[in-house]
């Protein structure tokens, strides 16, 4: 029987349209900061591809500075900066402030000086939607972009965070997006590229399966999409409450990402929970990616007041848009036969 992902927040398949992007690009020789001929197609393939990304972010008339990913992005923007924010950021996000903004019991971050705060547009692990004051510092649109409405003008904020692989574009390519005229100091040195923020030759195959992805998933969001991965989500979570009424589903009563299931059974151990779907054919996740293998409770989850067994017990399901019906009953069906082998050796 075929495996099912079920992990797109840790990262999407790869598009075909960023695939085929990448290929061609291959294919160019010179370097973007050449002076000759081959080195300005390699240029000006990459500011086209610039102008996409800027354009699918809704950030025209902002500066997007390709580097590595959005954790670079992240210490690009915050590192060096007396920011704060909450204990539900991703890591990334977390190395460079100070989390102490407090957070309720749905995952919402209280903020009260915007210009000094860095806030995720959504959550990783729960899917919870935050509500975007304006002036905020950093906005992490790592997992909001290309899933809900999102767009860097109308944000009001002077810096944002994404990333390729969430989009369905390659991994090891990102963008910081810039209000122009933000004065930023580089950590990449060595060089002038990327408007002297960030120095070392620019990835040209990645920026343009970035682009495309980034293009693609805008199209995919107006075409609707989401709206019928969001029906799925709730079919799946309507399943799992029905078999196993005891469950927990973690920021259901907030405004989530269309995707984005995160429930606990307190006593089974989300990464026990992980490896029996694994071994089903399921791929989950018990958190964050980048925080999976830590064997520690989820700080989001201790952060909205859940305790620390539930936070051990938590999965987080993620959909995308090849996700069928079929696809989200058998992975309930499978859950639920291993929720009622872990009850009968607790009975």
């Amino acid at each position: 029987m075929k495996r099912v992902y079920l992990d797109w927040n840790a990262t999407a398949p790869l598009r075909p349209e960023a695939r085929e992007a990448m290929i061609a690009a291959m294919d160019v020789t010179g370097n973007p900061s050449s002076v000759h001929a081959e080195g300005r197609v390699a240029k000006g393939m990459m500011e086209r591809a610039r102008a996409e990304v800027a354009s699918a972010f809704g950030a025209d008339g902002a500066d997007v500075v390709f580097l590595s990913g959005a954790t670079e992005a992240a210490a690009l923007a915050c590192a060096g900066r007396d920011l704060r924010g909450a204990a539900v950021e991703h890591d990334a996000v977390r190395a460079w402030i100070d989390a102490v903004l407090p957070v309720d019991a749905a995952g919402h971050v209280v903020v009260s000086d915007p210009a000094r705060t860095a806030l995720q547009a959504a959550n990783s692990e729960t899917g919870v939607i935050q509500e975007l004051p304006q002036g905020l510092a950093v906005v992490d649109a790592t997992q909001a972009f290309g899933k809900i409405p999102f767009a860097f003008n109308w944000a009001g904020c002077t810096a944002a965070l994404v990333s390729a692989h969430k989009l369905g574009g390659p991994k090891g390519i990102g963008a910081l997006v810039l209000r122009r005229g933000t004065d930023l100091s580089a950590r990449m040195l060595g060089g002038g590229q990327e408007m002297g923020r960030r120095a070392g030759t620019e990835n040209l195959i990645g920026i343009m399966g970035f682009a495309a992805a980034a293009l693609a998933s805008q199209r995919d969001l107006e075409h609707g999409l989401w709206t019928k991965v969001e029906k799925l989500r709730n079919i799946l979570e309507n399943v799992i409450a029905d078999g196993a009424k005891e469950t927990i589903f973690v920021g259901n009563s907030a405004s989530r990402l269309p995707n984005t299931s995160c429930f606990a059974l307190p006593g089974w151990k989300g990464e026990t929970q992980v490896m029996q779907m694994d071994l089903a054919g399921f791929a989950v996740s018990a958190g964050s990616a980048c925080s999976s293998g830590k064997l520690r409770p989820s700080e989001v989850l201790r952060a909205m007041g859940h305790d620390e067994e539930t936070a051990r017990s938590a999965i987080r399901v993620s959909l995308g848009p090849d996700v069928t019906e079929e696809d989200v009953l058998r992975f309930a069906d499978a859950w639920l036969k291993q929720y009622r082998k872990h009850r009968a050796r607790g009975a």
